[in-house]
């Protein structure tokens, strides 16, 4: 029960964060910034693509991560999906995109990193860096950084050049803050590695 208030709260964070950034005309990073990118597209809800985008990382979440890490970030994208479907009844905000930019980064930040650290992720690019930080010790704010970048830059035709680097402004701040939680996303994966490994040699 804990765990689940926990993975709820991380959700929670981090579908404000993202309802503040769409307002703001912002993408962000990961599946989350592809399904913004696309929402402004072909106008389509953000809730609908980010789901279904995510849907071919599950199998490397399966293969690489096991089956309870894969269920729990089924599990958040699924809280964070159905919690952007109700964004609407919040008010409209009339922030500037820099300032909207920066409130909706910390709390996608601290977000993302309560979900870490609780083993769980919002699928994507968040599985890939959590596996490389297991594997190889990669700071999993640093990989994000680096994919999200790439996201966010194929969104500038379709956000404009100043939004673009706005956005890019955006996953830098709550990279700074994934990275800064490093260790603790670190010590709660290799409990989890360690007690998996003697679960195994006990069996």
């Amino acid at each position: 029960m804990k765990h689940f208030l926990y993975l709820l709260f991380g959700c929670l964070l981090t579908a404000i964060g993202v309802t503040i950034l769409g307002q703001s005309q912002i993408v962000t990073g990961g599946t989350a910034g592809l399904a913004l990118s696309t929402s402004y597209i072909f106008n389509l809800p953000f809730y609908l693509l980010f789901f279904v985008i995510n849907i071919p990382f599950y199998v490397f979440s399966v293969l690489r991560m096991g089956w309870k890490f894969t269920l729990s970030t089924v599990l958040s994208i699924s809280m964070l999906s159905t919690m952007t479907y109700f964004s609407y009844v919040l008010p409209e905000l009339s922030l500037t995109p820099v300032f909207g930019g920066v409130i909706g980064s910390v709390f996608i930040g601290f977000g993302l990193s309560t979900l870490f650290i609780n083993g769980s992720s919002l699928g994507g690019a968040n599985i890939l860096a959590l596996y490389l930080q297991r594997k190889f010790n990669w700071d999993s704010g640093k990989v994000n950084f680096v994919f999200d970048f790439v996201v966010v830059l194929s969104g500038f035709y379709f956000i404009g050049f100043m939004n673009g680097l706005y956005s890019i402004m955006s996953i830098a701040v709550y990279s700074v803050i994934i990275s800064y939680f490093k260790t603790q996303i670190k010590e709660r994966n290799q409990y989890k590695e360690e007690k998996k490994q003697l679960v195994l040699k006990t069996s």
